[in-house]
């Protein structure tokens, strides 16, 4: 039975460790400022991670009342070991995500990371890493190209017809 009162108060610790991780949700005008600042991509990542967060709150809410609904020893370990589970598989997804964002891969081959421990997923993202090509700077062109659309070769025929005109 103490592992009954322990188990939900552990559940509860990440949540009282971390109360402004739900704070920066209400804003104030300093953060928008600094987040209106980020560029575009920035700020995906950082929907895409706040998200994340809300997901494993909520999978943490659920937790927490599996737990509290379980009534004998046996359910209590049942739960607990399906919650270490899945608390594994999250951290490895995390830890694929932030070594898949350090060499710039894209997602699909994050979830492509083969490695238990942080040095072998980074050593799988630096030979993966080398067969990203890089992409082109933009032309500096500033949007003049001296091209017409032609062929290449001068027909004065038509040149004399544009000049008519």
């Amino acid at each position: 039975m103490p592992e009954e009162t322990s188990t939900p108060a552990e559940a509860s610790t990440p949540e009282e460790q971390h109360p402004a991780a739900e704070q920066p949700a209400s804003g104030t005008s300093s953060e928008s400022t600094g987040e209106d600042a980020l560029p575009e991509w920035a700020r995906k990542e950082l929907a895409k991670v706040r998200s994340e967060a809300a997901n494993y709150r909520t999978r943490l809410r659920d937790a927490e009342t599996k737990l509290s609904e379980a009534k004998d020893p046996a359910e209590v370990e049942a739960a607990l070991t399906k919650l270490r589970a899945q608390n594994a598989e999250l951290e490895r997804s995390v830890l694929r995500a932030s070594v898949a964002r350090k060499y710039e891969l894209p997602d699909d081959l994050a979830d492509a990371l083969r490695g238990d421990d942080e040095a072998a997923l980074v050593a799988h993202a630096q030979v993966l890493a080398k067969y990203i090509p890089v992409p082109a700077p933009p032309p500096l062109g500033g949007g003049l190209t001296p091209d017409d659309g032609g062929d290449g070769e001068m027909d004065p025929r038509k040149l004399a017809r544009l000049t008519r005109r």
